[in-house]
């Protein structure tokens, strides 16, 4: 957004009763010198130690820094703590738990188990088929 528009937008938005400044009287920094002014302001030098010198610098050492952001592994301390309180909770209770976190869609929903059928003995025995074939199929 240009900065013209950015003005008009704001004399839309003035308060009616408000006076306009003539533009001889307004305070831009519109001019060719205000363009680099604010680059060359610099900060005032802060008191304290240079940074360009070495006095009073403490070498670092590059092998303490890297066992200082080295990952310790806490697998051992983790599975103390873990199994030092042997509370178990009853099978029921872990239950009511899962189904109250599980979602209400059917994605979420476990799949039914489905018992296996088992196959049932069959009522005939061998004698009666070859009683059935020699009946049926004149087998003797």
């Amino acid at each position: 957004m240009s900065v013209s528009l950015l003005r008009r937008g704001l004399e839309l938005l003035e308060r009616p009763g408000r006076a306009k400044v003539p533009p001889g009287l307004r305070r831009d920094r519109a001019g060719p010198r205000a363009v680099g002014a604010a680059r060359r302001r610099k900060r005032a030098p802060e008191p304290g130690w240079n940074k360009a010198t070495v006095k009073g610098r403490v070498v670092k050492s590059a092998i303490e820094e890297y066992h200082k952001r080295k990952p310790v592994n806490h697998l051992r301390e983790n599975l103390q703590y873990m199994l030092k309180g042997k509370l178990v909770a009853d099978k029921a209770i872990t239950e009511q738990v899962l189904t109250q976190n599980r979602g209400r869609k059917s994605k979420d929903q476990p799949p039914e188990k489905t018992e296996k059928k088992q196959p049932k003995g069959t009522v005939f025995t061998e004698e009666d088929f070859r009683k059935f074939e020699r009946e049926y199929f004149g087998v003797p």
